[in-house]
């Protein structure tokens, strides 16, 4: 019998859960023990039910397995969620009141002040929040959350330079891929041929909200969100995946070329010392030919494919500093990785127990 620590997915069936299950077999630390959707799927084959949508078949050890209703009662002790945002904030409440460990994908408790919203490399200190969280709600259980995928490799790119040279004006274009919607995600009438300047909620999240969250700093059982400014254009462009964005950065230290690229060369924050399965070596690329980072040739660099966020282009902003693009995979970091990067520190850190830190550790170093 595995000694494994169990989770489960909720939402299993749709794009990100499928992503969820995919990442998870073979993980070192996790095993997948329930996968619940739906009520038009529960009681079905996990086989019957989904529509599999990634390169590569369907895990043949979960073909058979029964879907559950994504309710508490599950056999596991960490929750996966890649519910759409319309259902998942009083499911995954509901998960942390019965005592899961909830790592959340979707929107609903971002911006709760007692709710970590994180990107490991970013801001593992913000995993204090958690006891203030089960504090004041009473929980034994508790959520965490990962950004959304835009921001995922923004502040990635950024982090770095923020702790050095401090962030004050942020410029970014992005031009998103199809699946960030989903599937089916944008009709081909709509994408083929095509860009959409717009994609709902998405600029207030990057401009107003998750940057500041995450680059800010504890302040008593909150976060105080760093001061700078974000101006932001979003757009659906017609690539099945990752995410490439152009951004133009002036800081409140001007930072010579050779400082920026140092920066993120020499970039070793906690996941990459604790060398978390899930964490790239190095967490951060810059590509110095003239034409990259492209999503279809570089979105699945780094030792972990997907996980890394890919820089190039860096050159004088006429108009601010330093401007560059960055790039990364939006389901896999930007979603489910992110997702179990996080799980894979609440380990490492202590937040399930001594058991599953002991397992850890005898996993990473046997």
């Amino acid at each position: 019998m595995s000694n494994k620590i169990k989770v489960g997915v909720l939402g299993a069936t749709g794009a990100v859960g499928q992503r969820f299950v995919h990442m998870l077999q073979g993980h070192p630390w996790f095993e997948i023990t329930a996968l619940c959707a739906s009520d038009r799927s529960t009681s079905k084959r996990y086989a019957d039910a989904c529509k599999w949508n990634l390169r590569g078949d369907m895990p043949e050890a979960l073909r058979d397995v029964v879907l559950q209703d994504c309710q508490p009662g599950i056999d596991c002790e960490i929750v996966f969620g890649g519910l759409p945002t319309e259902v998942a904030g009083p499911i995954e409440e509901a998960f942390a009141v019965a005592g899961y460990v909830v790592c959340s994908n979707s929107s609903n408790h971002r911006y709760d002040p007692d709710v970590p919203l994180m990107i490991p490399e970013v801001n593992p200190e913000h995993l204090q929040l958690i006891e203030t969280q089960k504090r004041k709600r009473g929980w034994p259980g508790f959520i965490i959350c990962n950004p959304n995928c835009t921001t995922t490799h923004l502040v990635s790119a950024l982090h770095p330079l923020h702790v050095r040279f401090g962030l004050k004006k942020v410029f970014v274009v992005t031009m998103q891929a199809v699946s960030g919607a989903g599937y089916p995600g944008v009709s081909s009438m709509d994408i083929l041929d095509n860009v959409v300047p717009y994609i709902g909620g998405e600029e207030a999240k990057v401009e107003q909200k998750e940057p500041h969250k995450l680059l800010g700093v504890l302040d008593g059982d909150g976060v105080r969100y760093a001061d700078f400014v974000v101006s932001a254009h979003c757009n659906r462009v017609p690539v099945r995946n990752a995410h490439l964005e152009a951004i133009s950065v002036e800081f409140a230290t001007q930072p010579t070329e050779e400082e920026v690229l140092n920066a993120w060369r020499y970039y070793d924050p906690l996941p990459q010392q604790l060398k978390l399965p899930s964490a790239p070596q190095p967490a951060i690329l810059y590509d110095e030919r003239p034409d990259r980072p492209q999503p279809r040739l570089d979105r699945l660099k780094g030792t972990v494919p997907g996980m890394a966020t890919v820089i190039g282009r860096l050159r004088p902003d006429p108009l601010f500093h330093w401007k560059f693009l960055s790039l990364g995979h939006n389901t896999i970091r930007g979603a489910a990785g992110g997702s179990i990067l996080n799980a894979e520190l609440l380990v490492a850190q202590g937040y399930l127990g001594e058991r599953a830190s002991a397992l850890a550790a005898v996993r990473e170093f046997a």
